[in-house]
Formats: structure tokens, C-alpha cells, sequence
């Protein structure tokens, strides 16, 4: 037994510099005019509810493709809203309208959308989970070559509830 482990270790130095970790390639960004849908970017961000004694809220995006145009974009969201009260989650599905092409340093959008959002002891509460309609407003800053900065601003449930964001998403192809 110890020879073989000894013989396995052995293997898995030797072959660790050959199996290095991949870098990210995002799709390439191929001029169209009609509609995509796949998994072209993702991204992280961290931020405030300012309605919520200051709940820290955690997220994830995903960029899922285009509607009729490269500049009208389909994202789905999910977030996660942590201490000062009960936590809270909201599912999002919103339409993002960027003003400019993916090439430039600062993309600024808008969006609209609506969410599935519930706190925890949702269960007491006839209320919950609720549907919510929100409005986005925000801008993503070139950071390296596959990766933007992201600052957000969101009003959810009919401009009753703010967030805003920072995070990181990755850029599509160019």
C-alpha cells in the first residue's frame, strides 16, 4: 500500500504543472441582429438594502443572451440578504437596455424586471413569497480584459425597496 501511495503522489507532482488551471474565454461577440440565448457571462456583488437597517445583501447574475438586439440583454439574478433582521432571498428575471457597445470602457444600462422575493418565516406570513417589479439602473467599468467592474442601483417592489450593488461580471468576447 505504501508504494502505491507513494507511486500516486509521484504521479500527480509530475503531472501538476502540465494540468494548469484554464483562464475564462468568453464567447465571441459576433455582430447580429436578432435573438441569442445561452450562458454568455456571469458575475458576483455584494451590497446595502437601505431600507433594512442596512441588510448586507450577496448576489449572482447571469448574462443569458440577447433580445432582438446585442443591446437588450436577458438576466436572471438571485440574492440573498444577510444580518440586521431576517434574511431575506429574491429570485430576479430582468431585461437590461445597454446604451453603448461591449468594447467601451464604461456601459452604462437600464432595466426592468420583476422578482420572487420571500424573508425568512415566510411560511407565517400570507403575504410572502410575493412578486415584486423592479427598475435597474447601473454601469459596468472595464476592469481587464474578461472582467468589469459592476456599480448597480435597484428599486424593488414598485420603487418600496432600494439596493445597491459592486461587483464583478465578466465581459463577452470581442
Amino acid at each position: 500500500m505504501t508504494r502505491i501511495g507513494l507511486l500516486v503522489v509521484l504521479l500527480v507532482e509530475l503531472a501538476a504543472p502540465v494540468a494548469a488551471a484554464q483562464d475564462f474565454v468568453p464567447p465571441k461577440n459576433n455582430r447580429h441582429g436578432g435573438t441569442r440565448i445561452g450562458v454568455f457571462g456571469f458575475g458576483v456583488r455584494g451590497g446595502l438594502d437601505l431600507d433594512s437597517d442596512g441588510q448586507f445583501v450577496l448576489g449572482t447574475t447571469l448574462d443569458m443572451g440577447d433580445l432582438f438586439s446585442d443591446r437588450l440583454r436577458l438576466r436572471p439574478s438571485f440574492d440573498l440578504g444577510v444580518f440586521n433582521g431576517p434574511s431575506t432571498y429574491s429570485g430576479s428575471m430582468d431585461a437590461l437596455w445597454r446604451f453603448t457597445a461591449d468594447e467601451e470602457v464604461a456601459m452604462p444600462y437600464v432595466g426592468l424586471g420583476f422578482s420572487v422575493a420571500g424573508h425568512q418565516g415566510c411560511g407565517d406570513d400570507p403575504q410572502c413569497p410575493d412578486l415584486w417589479f423592479n427598475l435597474t439602473f447601473g454601469f459596468e467599468l472595464r476592469y481587464r480584459s474578461t472582467f468589469n467592474w459592476l456599480l448597480e442601483y435597484r428599486a424593488l417592489d414598485a420603487l418600496d425597496r432600494h439596493r445597491v450593488f459592486i461587483g464583478l461580471t465578466t465581459r463577452r468576447g470581442n
